[in-house]
């Protein structure tokens, strides 16, 4: 029963911190929405602050891609990556109400909102970039800076997802998304495979 009541609380405060965001929103209004008394919502978080922190953690890419990467090992680089794309993409474009908001209010959120934000973008950036130094020592992709190229890469199509979705200066159509993300990995894959470096070499010595 406390373990639904979580769940509830945490599906509310998703659906009233992405329609007011963090500063509008109320524990009264989301434990109405919860259909629980406020009191319930503190036992359970204490603060709003823990309540959105948790809501953040719970909803971003982070759980999503600690799922993933344990079954796309065996799958060739290009593939996983697609994968890997497509979940985040889907992550961003199901949550796009509360990213709209968050990116309005952020400059006005407690530090300690602020710095959980940014502990799960850097856990998220830490994993791929744990995966990438997998695939360098697979021989997969040349030495980098697996902790640049996993920026990089989410960067590219969180650029993406924000000029279409949040500045909508894009205009593009629905099935566009596949050569997005087919175009986007091939970029990436080609700047750091080792093939790469392989065949620039071959050039060089004349073969």
């Amino acid at each position: 029963m406390a373990r639904n009541t979580r769940e509830r609380l945490l599906e509310a405060g998703l659906k009233v911190f992405s329609e007011k965001g963090f500063l509008g929103a109320t524990t009264k209004e989301i434990a109405k929405e919860a259909g629980v008394a406020e009191v319930t919502l503190f036992r359970h978080f204490r603060s709003k602050e823990n309540l959105f922190a948790e809501t953040i953690n719970r909803y971003s890419f982070l759980p999503k891609l600690k799922e993933i990467l344990p079954l796309i090992k065996g799958d060739p680089p290009e593939t996983a990556l697609k994968k890997i794309a497509r979940e985040f993409l889907n992550v961003l474009e199901s949550k796009k109400k509360l990213i709209r908001i968050m990116h309005t209010d952020f400059h006005r959120y407690p530090d300690y909102i602020k710095k959980i934000h940014e502990s799960i973008i850097e856990n998220i950036i830490d994993l791929l970039s744990g995966y990438f130094n997998e695939l360098t020592e697979r021989g997969f992709f040349r030495r980098i800076n697996t902790q640049l190229a996993a920026r990089a890469f989410l960067g590219m199509f969180f650029s993406y997802f924000y000029a279409k979705e949040i500045k909508e200066l894009l205009n593009l159509r629905k099935n566009d998304l596949e050569e997005i993300i087919e175009g986007y990995v091939d970029i990436f894959i080609r700047g750091v495979e080792l093939q790469n470096m392989s065949e620039e070499q071959g050039v060089c010595l004349g073969d």
